[in-house]
């Protein structure tokens, strides 16, 4: 087996050993919870990024929509940050999941160099670096973060822990279905392939460390280079 398929396959499938089990009461608590908080925030996503570019209700609708995700993850219980293999232990994963979305950054600025020749694509990706473009940067990198983690803490997190049979299959596709509520069908498109990458990390580390860090090193990728790629 080559290097780079046994470290894909110990960061994306072999799932280290865990016992995170719930009784009853506990998981039905949780579903309940975390279908309340997926409907309020699929709400909030579809109103923020319908707000006008460079108008400033933007700030706070985005930092209110990570409240909302955030709230929704601690409220539904317990909450594990997992571990992955390396030389014979468990660890916490870092290097990996950044280095993940490193790659899977590198695989949208590819995709984009396609997209931006397709006009009606390239608009679709064009309204939402429309708010980099008018937006305060460095408050954006903020947001862009706060937004990761607190998405990770309730889809990988709260939903993925209330889902008892094949939770990333379900997560991934309730991450992409609220993503749907902003209307933009290539957000809705990401959405669906990072719940893919970052649902198997949860499945196989058993926590929400390795896709925050995945999560956060994409968007913020995203954030900073697709400008350029569209702009150019």
């Amino acid at each position: 087996m080559s290097p780079v398929r046994s470290w894909l396959q110990r960061s994306l499938w072999e799932v280290v050993p865990r016992d995170h089990r719930e009784t009853p009461t506990a998981l039905r608590r949780r579903q309940l919870v975390t279908l309340g908080f997926v409907l309020i925030g699929a709400v909030v996503l579809g109103l923020s990024l319908r707000i006008e570019p460079g108008s400033p209700w933007f700030y706070p609708a985005t930092f209110g929509l990570a409240g909302v995700w955030a709230l929704g993850a601690f409220c539904s219980g317990p909450l594990h940050l997992g571990r992955i293999a390396r030389r014979g232990e468990l660890v916490r994963p870092w290097a990996t999941p950044v280095a993940l979305g490193v790659g899977l950054a590198a695989l949208f600025v590819v995709g984009g160099l396609v997209v931006r020749e397709l006009p009606w694509l390239s608009g679709q990706v064009s309204s939402v670096l429309d708010f980099a473009d008018q937006g305060s940067v460095p408050l954006l990198v903020v947001i862009t973060a706060v937004n990761g983690v607190a998405e990770e803490l309730f889809f990988r997190g709260a939903a993925y822990a209330a889902i008892p049979r094949h939770p990333v299959a379900w997560t991934t596709l309730a991450y992409g279905v609220a993503t749907l509520a902003t209307g933009n069908v290539m957000l809705s498109f990401a959405a669906l392939l990072l719940g893919v990458v970052v649902g198997l990390e949860r499945r196989a580390s058993g926590g929400i460390l390795a896709p925050i860090l995945t999560h956060c090193t994409w968007s913020l990728s995203m954030l900073l280079v697709l400008p350029l790629v569209f702009g150019a």
